[in-house]
């Protein structure tokens, strides 16, 4: 398939196809067996809350349920002397399917995207799903469909509904229209309002193996990374997060940082001020958020590992020798696990009040040698 050109997307990861143009949708069998079972069994329910992290391929997946849902007829008996047409087996629908090119070419009318709004003057995203936007659903649905078969919404992502969007939405799943399916992207489920998740049927999606990492980035267009096992480790089995340490060469940013608290206790301060330098100033704001991440990813595993006792696939060199002599015992683990959770409190403060980013990083990077001193006085 070739992707359309069009304005800005809210939905679409930079340096990644957007999700309608991913036909293939890798490490997630399970999810769509599931659904492909309800479907078989004549039990497909009215709405699906497709859950699991950012990044693993939920918006993939609910593009391939609605492909499915508005190419695929209706099950059939037979009649009185036909023969039923046997179960699909597979979400799979061909690429020259007119439904598939209708969606590719944002043109299919019984299918809705509700997704932030792009303004055209301010060239900037809403900071939410208004309730606008939720409302255009009722008009969509008041139309009758062209052939008078299924129609289709996709919702990316239900966290992003401010309250009276959400309310909106939540009247459509209270009395849901015929031959509807609505499917609720979300990150964050426990966020949604109660009524909307009892409303729904949880659809979960799993984090995704290195190998599975792999392939979804090479499906994507994206060259596999050098260390797969280290892109697997720091992005959790998400293929944006992933993409995201290929843009900003975060797997390099990783082992500077494991490299400079590798002298903790006793941090060399001018290499931690040149490491807060890099991520400061105008266009670095990508930069500072990836490097504050992958502060929070590395606290985390000294605190893992403290508790468990076992060392995790290194993400950089050195990394297994340094979080064993860091974290070796579980009191260091609840030292560290604190330390995480106060600097990550810490930096979304800053960044909310918009204080120097270099202050912030030399910051966090003393503290994190200050806590080091104090797990080796244990």
């Amino acid at each position: 398939m070739t992707e359309l050109e069009a304005a800005p997307e809210a939905d679409r990861a930079p340096g990644a196809p957007h999700p309608r143009a991913t036909t293939r949708l890798i490490g997630q069998a399970a999810a769509e067996a599931e659904f492909l079972d309800a479907w078989n069994d004549e039990r497909l329910h009215h709405a699906w809350l497709i859950t699991g992290p950012r990044g693993i391929g939920k918006a993939t997946l609910a593009w391939r349920l609605a492909r499915f849902l508005l190419a695929t007829p209706p099950k059939d008996d037979g009649g009185l002397f036909g023969e039923a047409a046997p179960a699909p087996t597979t979400l799979d629908i061909p690429d020259d399917h007119p439904v598939a090119r209708r969606m590719l070419a944002n043109a299919e009318p019984r299918l809705f995207l509700l997704r932030r709004a792009y303004d055209e003057k301010t060239q900037r995203f809403a900071g939410e799903i208004k309730v606008d936007d939720a409302r255009k659903l009722k008009s969509f649905f008041s139309l009758s469909a062209a052939d008078g078969g299924h129609r289709v919404v996709i919702v990316d992502a239900a966290d992003e509904m401010n309250t009276s969007a959400a309310n909106a939405l939540l009247k459509l799943l209270e009395e849901p229209p015929a031959q509807a399916t609505l499917l609720l992207i979300s990150h964050q489920p426990s966020g949604l309002l109660p009524t909307i998740r009892s409303r729904c049927r949880a659809l979960r999606c799993a984090p995704l193996a290195p190998a599975d990492l792999t392939g979804a980035l090479e499906a994507a267009g994206i060259d596999a990374p050098q260390d797969p096992m280290a892109m697997a480790q720091l992005a959790g089995g998400s293929v944006g997060q992933a993409l995201r340490l290929i843009t900003l060469d975060g797997l390099k940013t990783y082992a500077d940082l494991v490299a400079l608290i590798a002298g903790a206790p006793g941090i060399d301060r001018s290499a931690a001020i040149a490491m807060a330098d890099r991520v400061a100033g105008r266009g670095k704001e990508e930069n500072l958020a990836q490097l504050i991440g992958l502060i929070d990813i590395f606290l985390a595993r000294a605190a893992r590992l403290g508790a468990t006792g076992a060392a995790p696939p290194e993400a950089a060199p050195g990394e297994a020798v340094l979080l064993a002599r860091l974290s070796p015992m579980p009191a260091a683990a609840r030292i560290w696990a604190d330390l995480q959770q106060t600097l990550s409190a810490r930096a979304r403060h800053a960044l909310a009040v918009n204080l120097d980013p270099s202050a912030l990083i030399l910051d966090m990077v003393l503290r994190i040698d200050e806590t080091a001193s104090k797990v080796r006085s244990l």
